[in-house]
């Protein structure tokens, strides 16, 4: 039996009878940018945020530099973001012309810590940007008063975390400004490329609007220099039928979470993940930390079972940053975790079968002689 890392085919299979009657009438009324599906989507997913806004975008790479602009990043300004995120988070820093500045994350859930933030702070530091990883969210609630305390701002990159909390809220909710992907592998995945920016702040959504849209809120007026980030309207049929889901999806992940933990509890050479006291999980990803990564996920794949990195390189140590001139050791738990993170198949479509399938060839190849 082989086991998929991310059955989207079952998700689709899932909300066709929604998607494609809505679909016809997009197509019907050629209402292909904006209309009254975006619309729809924007507030249902305000909604259940808890936010005054949402903004609907091309993907979150574009929702990124949005959200960052829209709080004042610009060219030379410093924005503090974790290692061992994907390159989008510092490549819409990057071409807004400013400066992603790295930090470490704790060892324990992967995620910024907020000590190394706070020593990165300079004069020049306009943004904290914490990434929700995996499905957990980010402790945001200790970064907050670091930003306060120096009069910088703070934005979630939360493309990894639809649905999950904390006591301090829901990932994408928390702070001033935040933005996500709706890349079809996230918990909320559209059918293609999609995003969002999410705030309470009507002014700074305004601003989003219009810099989406070619800097403009009125048709060749324009206001700023944009870019063309519009969400286009055949996404909102599938995000609005996948929310309906989302939180039944996230419960299904949550249980298929605690399954691998208790099947894989006696696999001492395999570090499995914990949640970060007070956060309900997502469980985008399910990364486990183990020895010999490479041949163990040789085996895997050649056993039939989908596996991935999540992130083979910390960001700082990639080709594209190498002209900020971070080296090797600079970051080490980052670093550590990169050589030896695995994440195994997470979907809210696997079952019982499929993941004891998965552990059986996960204990061969760490334990090839006690298989």
């Amino acid at each position: 039996m082989t086991v998929p890392f991310l059955d989207l085919a079952a998700q689709s299979a899932e909300i066709a009878e929604e998607v494609l009657p809505a679909w016809q009438r997009l197509f019907d009324s050629a209402g292909f940018i904006g209309g009254s599906e975006i619309d729809a989507f924007e507030r249902e997913y305000a909604d259940y945020l808890g936010v005054g806004h949402v903004i609907g975008v091309s993907n979150g790479t574009d929702a990124l530099e949005l959200a960052c602009r829209a709080v004042g990043v610009g060219p030379g300004d410093e924005v503090i973001m974790p290692a061992n995120t994907f390159i989008a988070t510092a490549e819409a820093v990057s071409r807004i012309g400013a400066i992603p500045v790295f930090v470490d994350v704790d060892d324990e859930h992967l995620l910024i810590d907020p000590d190394a933030v706070e020593a990165a702070v300079t004069s020049r530091t306009r943004v904290i940007l914490p990434v929700h990883l995996f499905g957990q969210t980010a402790p945001v609630e200790r970064v907050l008063p670091i930003a306060h305390r120096h009069g910088i701002a703070v934005v979630e990159d939360a493309a990894q975390s639809q649905g999950a909390s904390s006591a301090a809220g829901r990932a994408g909710a928390m702070a001033h400004i935040s933005a996500t992907s709706f890349y079809p592998g996230k918990n909320l995945g559209a059918a293609g490329d999609a995003g969002a920016v999410m705030t309470d702040d009507a002014d700074a959504a305004a601003l989003v609007r219009k810099l989406a849209a070619h800097g403009s809120s009125t048709k060749y007026v324009h206001e700023h220099i944009g870019m063309n980030a519009r969400m286009d309207a055949i996404q909102a049929p599938v995000l609005r039928a996948k929310l309906r889901r989302l939180d039944g999806w996230n419960a299904a992940r949550r249980e298929a979470a605690d399954r691998y933990s208790t099947l894989l509890a006696d696999l001492d050479n395999v570090r499995t993940p914990t949640v970060r006291p007070g956060n309900i999980d997502a469980w985008h990803l399910y990364v486990v930390r183990l020895p010999d990564r490479e041949r163990v996920m040789a085996e895997l794949t050649a056993a039939g079972i989908g596996v991935g990195i999540h992130y083979p390189t910390p960001v700082h140590l990639t080709e594209a940053y190498s002209g900020l001139g971070y080296q090797r050791g600079q970051f080490p738990v980052a670093e550590a975790a990169a050589d030896a993170i695995l994440s195994l198949p997470m979907h809210p479509h696997l079952n019982a079968g499929q993941q004891e399938r998965v552990v059986s060839a996960l204990r061969a190849a760490v334990n090839p002689f006690r298989a």
